[in-house]
């Protein structure tokens, strides 16, 4: 009994020992991590509900599906039968003209298919790719306006406005102020969708919708 009783306070002994070599520590409680960019210009996580608000599109990053999805929120709010007062069409708001350049002339069908109109907004920018090619080459990373001037950019910019709309913004050093009837400008347009990912758009002066 006393060398069962001798074993288990040596035993206690040895445990408070060991003990006593670790420092207690406490979890800090720290804020959430909130990061700032100038170009993405959001600071998400936060604990506010209120920051969320008008959150209405889901984060896609800088890929070229956040390029197209943001481009589309902006022209229609990502809705695929929308025809504006101009008679701009569909999700990426389409003009007649524009959609027979890249072979397209129902505009019926074209408002029933979400199908072709993911194709056409592709083979627009494919087309315009092929036209501003130069320029891409010549302005990319350069600073327009107070806009640093990407690919992806200058293509949604082209998207708003032309190609040749592009070539004078760039070329008068951002002077020719071009908006489109409802007040967006290219030089919005540049900034907002700077920095996507559009290596992948081929450029092809035939593009079109097949």
């Amino acid at each position: 009994m006393i060398k069962q009783w001798s074993f288990y306070s040596g035993l206690a002994l040895v445990i408070i020992y060991l003990s006593s070599g670790f420092k207690s520590f406490e979890l800090q409680n720290h804020d959430w991590f909130q990061s700032t960019n100038e170009e993405l210009a959001y600071q998400f996580p936060s604990k506010e509900q209120k920051d969320y608000a008008n959150l209405n599109i889901p984060f896609t990053g800088k890929f070229f599906i956040g390029f197209k999805e943001a481009v589309a929120f902006k022209e229609s709010q990502g809705e695929y039968h929308r025809i504006n007062q101009l008679g701009y069409m569909g999700k990426y708001q389409f003009g007649e003209e524009t959609l027979k350049t890249i072979g397209v002339h129902d505009t019926s069908a074209f408002l029933r298919s979400p199908k072709l109109q993911e194709k056409a907004f592709v083979a627009l920018l494919s087309k315009n790719k092929w036209e501003l090619r130069k320029e891409i080459e010549k302005f990319s990373g350069q600073v327009v306006a107070g806009v640093k001037v990407t690919e992806s950019g200058i293509l949604a910019a082209a998207h708003l406005g032309g190609a040749g709309s592009v070539k004078k913004f760039l070329y008068s050093n951002g002077n020719k102020k071009c908006k489109d009837e409802n007040g967006a400008s290219m030089k919005t347009y540049m900034r907002e969708f700077g920095g996507y990912e559009t290596a992948g758009i081929i450029a092809d002066s035939a593009a079109s919708v097949k």
